[in-house]
């Protein structure tokens, strides 16, 4: 029996500078690592495929890190490497993260040749000074750059994403983001709350008084602002942080809120295959002298690289189902494929937790399914944090 279709994360963890806000798996200053990087990611990504070969991919998607700091060449050689190890559908999504300002015509043109269909811009804000406390690297005009070279480039599957909620960010300025985004008219737009993680500049900043805390009242007020605004503006809203064009919601982020199969591969990358959660290592040094030398035979979706596993039981398999499906704001749980996948209807195992937030209005119930409602979707962490 042939397994579901995959979608393959590629992590590539170098940046050029460290944003304030970002708690990924990035290093700055490593750039004599990307070589030998892109090299161990190959062979991660063979041994993954000799593990069980002939598995289907349905989408590939490069995010980082800045997954622009590789060129063209070292992009194809991942590329090929994934087409050999995996059977990758005709009409497969290849996604890429970049950096606005980093890539030319060229660059996306060379990038469009490799079979990359789909573009994410980091734009994140539009004011000048919002961009210099994320400690960004661009400009708005960088960004407008981008966009323009990548339509140039024939590419007509692009993603903006924004950040909303932090520090001296205000009503009018996030608006101006908005209508500076409405204007390139990108398919795909990602709105994330900022989160105070640990071991970030924005957040010992805050700790210490330097910045004021965020206001969550305030982000409410902008995320719903954001939801009319896109909403009058065309775009359908299919999942809480991401809104499209009909017919251009991202299919791996389709992957990861069905709870379907995601191999993750490169340093820290983190993935969801064979009935295994796992990570892999967080240091690209430790990344790379794993994959140096091994020839030991390793359990799909197990590489040498990979550091910590786990297998998920069915009862965790139907908590992570429920919690990451209610993120699918039109889609939600289809009952009817939740039946098909364990045997049992949503609305028996989780009828207390569903009649109470139904009860609320967070969340609608039919015969087909369990999907938040729109007032749901700004409580929606009520919801998320009894079922974790």
């Amino acid at each position: 029996m042939v397994d579901t279709p995959h979608s393959i994360y590629l992590h590539i963890p170098f940046c050029r500078i460290k944003c304030t806000y970002c708690a990924f798996n990035t290093y700055i200053g490593l750039d004599n690592l990307i070589e030998p990087f892109v090299a161990a990611l190959c062979r991660e990504i063979e041994i993954l495929g000799a593990s069980k070969p002939g598995q289907p991919a349905r989408t590939i998607y490069l995010g980082g890190g800045t997954p622009s700091v590789l060129t063209p060449h070292q992009i194809g050689c991942i590329l090929a490497a994934v087409e050999r190890a995996f059977v990758l559908a005709p009409d497969a999504e290849i996604s890429m993260e970049v950096n606005p300002g980093d890539p030319d015509l060229s660059y996306m043109m060379a990038l469009k040749s490799l079979g990359v269909n789909r573009i994410s811009i980091g734009m994140q804000s539009a004011n000048g000074n919002e961009l210099e406390l994320f400690a960004r690297r661009h400009d708005n005009d960088a960004v407008v750059r981008s966009v323009v070279a990548a339509r140039q480039a024939g590419f007509d599957n692009l993603n903006l994403d924004l950040i909303y909620g932090f520090p001296h960010q205000t009503l009018d300025s996030w608006e101006n983001t908005l209508r500076q985004m409405l204007w390139l008219e990108p398919e795909h737009v990602s709105l994330y709350a900022l989160g105070l993680e640990d071991g970030t500049a924005m957040k010992t900043w805050v700790t210490r008084g330097y910045l004021p805390p965020p206001d969550d009242d305030l982000s409410a007020d902008m995320y719903e602002l954001a939801s009319d605004v896109l909403e009058s503006a065309g775009y359908e809203q299919y999942e809480i942080s991401n809104w499209a064009r009909p017919g251009y919601a991202c299919r791996h982020n389709l992957q990861y809120w069905r709870n379907l199969p995601y191999p993750g591969l490169g340093p820290g990358a983190h993935g969801y295959a064979g009935g295994v959660r796992y990570s892999t290592i967080l240091s690209p040094h430790k990344y790379i002298q794993a994959l140096e030398t091994t020839e030991a035979v390793f359990a799909f979706p197990l590489t040498p690289a990979t550091d910590q596993s786990v297998r998920v039981d069915r009862e965790a398999e139907i908590a992570d189902t429920l919690l990451m499906g209610l993120r699918l704001t039109q889609e939600g749980i289809s009952r009817a494929v939740f039946r098909e996948r364990f045997g049992a209807d949503v609305l028996d195992l989780y009828q207390a937790l569903i009649e109470k937030y139904r009860s609320y209005g967070l969340l609608e119930v039919d015969e087909d399914r369990v999907r938040l409602t729109r007032k749901g979707r700004f409580l929606s962490n009520l919801i998320f944090r009894e079922l974790v």
